[in-house]
C-alpha cells in the first residue's frame, strides 16, 4: 500500500506553492504528499509538526533557526533540505548527532556570485557609481575622475580568499582579463592550481600583493572577523575589497574607516552582520558622503532569478530523490545511523 510522506516547510512559502513544485513528481513518489508550513508558528507547534516529518525544508530567509532541540525532535526526518547556499542558522552538528542529513544548494548560485564579484571590481576600478551620479546631476566629472584615478583590470593581481565553488568560478572568469590570480584557502588545492592558473599565498601575503581581494569563505568560528583593521592596513592604498560572502567575516567599522580614510581605494559589500543594516550603519554613512568608492547592495549577489531557479530545481529534485529511497546530494554533514 502507498505510504504518506509529510514535508514540513520552514520557509515563508505558501503550502500551495511547495505542492505545485512537487506536483510534476507525484507519479514517481510511492505515497501521498502532505505539505505543512510552520514559518512564523509558535515553537511548540513547530516541534509538534517536526516530530513526524519525513522531510524538512529549511528557511531561506534564515529567520527560523534549527537548534539542537529541533534536531532531536526530527525522529523520522530523512532530509533537511536548505534551499540556499548558506546554512548558518542550522545546527548541523546536532542534526548529524541525531541522524538528520542536511543538504544545501551549494553550487546553484556559484556563477551568479562570481559574475557579481567581477562586475563589482570593474565598477570600482572605473569609479562607475560616482561617474554616473555626477553626470546625472548635470556635472561633467571627467577631469575629477582623472584626478581620482580610474584603472584597468588587465595586469592587476587578484587575490581570492576561499577556493571553494565560488572562488573557482571567479578564477575561471578572470582568465580572459589577463590578471594574475592568487588565492588563500585553509586547505591548499594544488590540483586546481595548474587547471585555473592560480598561485597559493598565505593570507597576509595575499593581502599585501593583491590589487583586488574578493572573499568567498563560509562563516565559521575560524572565519568570523577574518578581515579586521590589521588585515585592511596590510592592503595597498590602491586596492579594493569585495565581500559577497557573509558580513561577519569583515569588521564593518574598520572597513568603513578604511574606505573613508583611504587606507584602500574602495569596497563592494553585499552582506552585513545585521540584515537589513540599520540606517546608522557605518558603511551607509560613508556611502552617503558622496565621493567614496563604495558599492553597497542588499544581499543579491547569489539571489538573482537564474540562481533562484537553479536552487529550487536542485532542492525539489533532492527531496524527490530521498522520498523515492535514494541518497541525498549536497550534504553538509555526516549523520549518524539511527540503527
Amino acid at each position: 500500500m502507498p505510504g504518506r510522506f509529510k514535508i514540513v516547510s520552514m520557509s515563508p512559502l505558501p503550502e500551495s506553492f511547495v505542492e505545485a513544485l512537487l506536483a510534476p513528481y507525484k507519479s514517481e513518489i510511492p505515497g501521498e504528499l502532505v505539505v505543512v508550513s510552520v514559518h512564523g508558528k509558535p515553537r511548540d507547534e513547530v516541534l509538534r509538526e517536526l516530530s513526524d516529518a519525513d522531510v524538512v525544508i529549511g528557511d531561506h530567509t534564515f529567520s527560523m533557526r534549527v537548534d539542537a532541540e529541533m534536531c532531536k525532535g526530527m525522529r523520522k526526518v530523512k532530509l533537511l533540505q536548505q534551499p540556499s547556499t548558506g546554512y548558518d542558522h542550522i545546527d548541523v552538528e546536532a542534526c548529524a548527532e541525531n541522524g538528520v542529513p542536511v543538504a544545501n544548494a551549494g553550487g546553484a548560485n556559484s556563477v551568479s556570485v562570481a559574475e557579481y564579484t567581477i562586475m563589482a571590481a570593474l565598477a570600482l576600478l572605473k569609479r562607475l557609481l560616482y561617474a554616473h551620479a555626477a553626470t546625472v546631476k548635470g556635472e561633467w566629472p571627467q577631469w575629477r575622475l582623472m584626478d581620482l584615478g580610474t584603472f584597468d583590470l588587465q595586469d592587476k593581481t587578484w587575490g581570492i580568499v576561499g577556493m571553494g565553488r565560488i572562488g573557482r568560478e571567479v578564477a575561471r572568469r578572470l582568465k580572459p582579463f589577463g590578471v594574475r590570480t592568487i588565492y588563500y584557502d585553509k586547505v591548499r588545492r594544488e590540483g586546481l592550481e595548474q587547471e585555473l592558473g592560480v598561485e597559493y599565498r598565505s593570507l597576509p601575503r595575499l593581502l599585501r600583493e593583491s590589487d583586488i581581494v574578493s572573499i568567498h569563505v563560509p562563516l565559521t568560528s575560524e572565519t568570523r572577523g577574518m578581515i579586521g583593521e590589521r588585515e585592511l592596513r596590510m592592503m595597498k592604498p590602491t586596492a579594493i575589497l569585495i565581500n559577497p560572502s557573509r558580513g561577519e567575516i569583515v569588521d564593518e567599522k574598520a572597513l568603513a574607516r578604511a574606505v573613508a580614510e583611504k587606507w584602500i581605494m574602495g569596497a563592494a559589500v553585499d552582506v552585513y552582520s545585521v540584515e537589513p543594516p540599520p540606517k546608522d550603519h557605518p558603511l551607509l554613512e560613508v556611502a552617503r558622503g558622496g565621493e567614496a568608492n563604495l558599492i553597497l547592495t542588499p544581499h543579491i549577489a547569489g539571489a538573482n532569478t537564474d540562481a533562484r531557479t537553479r536552487i529550487i530545481q536542485f532542492s525539489i529534485a533532492n527531496i524527490v530523490r530521498v522520498l523515492k529511497g535514494g541518497q541525498p546530494e549536497g550534504l553538509v554533514n555526516s549523520p549518524k545511523s539511527r540503527g
